[in-house]
């Protein structure tokens, strides 16, 4: 559709205006019209035939396409755009393709097209300075056809202002008075050249409109340009790391001259070989599942490759390519050292590095594409000798482009495929005990010793356990408390009770007196006994609950 709007809009208005190109293409102009009515039917049937989403479920039913087509504002309009009216030639003349201005309500179908197109080329921006220079292109059109218009209502010539006489030979011809018109029109809009002073009110009325014209839509379409000029720049800065930050820390901290100029030659690689670094920054935005399928598609090739990840399944060759690193190493500089903490392993993307010797200049070899190195150290294999320590130096021969994978991230993928991490592991103990570097003993033992992380755990167990019989000794302590405070309070209810039943006489208050002091001695035993009892179950179960420790 970009195709028959445009022309319409860039001819229609010309046709009116400049009459003698009119007149000497109209069979080119009648055939590029009918043409273009043609397309403008096509257009309504693909559009009846194109499906909608109603609640994210795709509608192809052709009697609801057509039904939403025939009852929406768009079939009015291109209704409209195609009524017949060229039959007013007839009328006012084959010389006034005026009559076609209802071509011109398809407008809307071109904003959709050119949007559309945006979302899917690869080069967005690019797209919009193009878009912004046709429209931009199509108003100083319009004015210069306007303006040659005015020109011949005022008449040619009469003034400094209006076009020249077309009398004269030198603007008599049809490309020049488009041209003159077009640079005349340009001058006004951009305000930068010295255009003639208006002469009469029909002259100032234009002038005032284009002024306002130029202030207020030329003003936005400059915003624009500058909006997309910053979205360039914010590109390049998402693509790259902000190489005028670094530069003023580095002056700041005063940092010597030799390694600034590393870290400037390690900058300009970047940006020259269009190298980028925050992939994961970049496609964050996108659903997990797109990102997978864009990580496959860019670094499985390169994974797969790792002799330890051959034969894998390809759900974990899935999980661990999102988490590779991209990483740029400098020409001499180490990526690993000897004896050094292995916390991740390397795949070569590009470049060449090399096995040197503690001295820094004997190569024992080189690694190129698709090599890999430090694999064995992030799988913590029992029986390596080494450990997790790198058991080589490996330098940078020119610029290295590398992928990292962490121990961290290789560990949280393998432990939702353990039949994977069993494959790679006994991988890793063949390469290990090629190399000699794998201890019998760690395999023939028959028990394994406990590691650490087994400590922690079965000390977690004994403590719940220590809790749990802390928590009902308390309870059973509190228990004995509620009855004994009971049991004494009814006690001495029972002697309160005595003592004011005892008789006058003296051998009856005696004897009740004995009996009292039975009562309470009894009392008094039975209490003693009971909390003896208490003290000596307490110090059981006490003695039961330290016993794990």
């Amino acid at each position: 559709m970009i195709f028959p709007i445009v022309y319409n809009w860039v001819i229609i208005i010309m046709r009116t205006c400049f009459t003698t190109i009119a007149l000497s293409y109209l069979p080119v102009w009648l055939t590029l019209d009918y043409l273009a009515d043609f397309m403008y039917m096509i257009d309504m049937i693909i559009t009846v035939h194109t499906g909608y989403l109603n609640q994210g479920i795709l509608i192809k039913d052709l009697a609801q396409l057509k039904k939403r087509y025939l009852r929406s504002k768009c079939f009015f309009r291109d209704l409209v755009s195609l009524l017949p009216t060229d039959v007013l030639y007839f009328v006012f003349g084959i010389q006034t393709p005026l009559v076609r201005i209802n071509r011109l309500l398809r407008m809307p179908r071109l904003d959709e097209a050119l949007d559309r197109m945006e979302t899917r080329t690869s080069y967005p921006n690019t797209f919009r300075i193009t878009k912004l220079m046709i429209y931009i292109f199509v108003l100083i059109h319009w004015n210069a056809c306007l303006y040659f218009a005015l020109s011949n209502y005022i008449g040619f010539g009469s003034d400094r202002w209006v076009y020249p006489n077309i009398t004269n030979p030198e603007f008599a011809s049809m490309r020049r008075q488009y041209f003159y018109c077009f640079w005349f029109s340009a001058q006004i809009f951009t305000t930068v050249g010295d255009t003639p002073l208006p002469k009469k009110e029909e002259e100032y009325l234009f002038m005032i409109a284009d002024l306002l014209i130029a202030v207020l839509v030329f003003a936005s379409i400059v915003g624009n340009v500058g909006n997309v000029i910053t979205s360039l720049r914010d590109r390049d800065n998402v693509f790259f790391p902000n190489h005028e930050l670094v530069r003023a820390y580095l002056r700041s901290h005063h940092i010597s001259k030799e390694l600034r100029q590393r870290i400037d030659n390690w900058y300009q690689h970047l940006h020259i070989n269009k190298k980028i670094m925050r992939e994961k920054e970049i496609l964050q935005q996108l659903p997990v599942h797109l990102r997978t399928e864009i990580a496959v598609s860019v670094h499985l090739t390169t994974l797969s490759k790792v002799t330890i990840f051959q034969s894998c399944e390809k759900s974990l060759l899935e999980e661990l390519v999102l988490k590779l690193t991209p990483q740029v190493f400098s020409p001499g500089e180490y990526v690993c050292r000897k004896g050094d903490v292995g916390h991740e392993m390397y795949i070569i993307k590009e470049g060449k590095l090399a096995v040197v010797a503690d001295d820094g200049v004997t190569e024992f070899a080189v690694l190129s594409e698709s090599n890999f190195f430090g694999e064995i150290s992030i799988l913590n294999i029992k029986g390596n000798k080494s450990g997790n320590r790198r058991t080589a130096n490996i330098r940078s021969i020119g610029y290295s482009d590398l992928f990292s994978l962490s121990k961290e991230d290789l560990t949280d993928v393998l432990s939702e495929f353990p039949a994977a991490k069993r494959h790679l592991e006994e991988k890793g103990r063949q390469i290990l005990t090629k190399m000699g570097m794998l201890e019998e003993s760690g395999q023939e033992n028959g028990g394994e010793p406990d590691t650490f992380e087994t400590k922690i755990n079965r000390l977690e167990s004994n403590l719940e356990i220590l809790q749990t019989k802390l928590a009902r000794l308390m309870a059973e302590l509190e228990s004995s408390n509620r009855k004994m405070q009971a049991r004494v309070e009814q006690l001495d209810w029972e002697v309160a009770a005595l003592e004011t039943q005892l008789p006058e006489d003296g051998e009856e208050g005696e004897r009740a007196q004995g009996r009292g002091e039975g009562v309470g001695g009894e009392v008094g035993w039975e209490r003693e006994e009971a909390e003896g009892e208490e003290e000596q179950g307490s110090d059981a179960k006490m003695a039961a609950l330290y016993s794990p420790l």
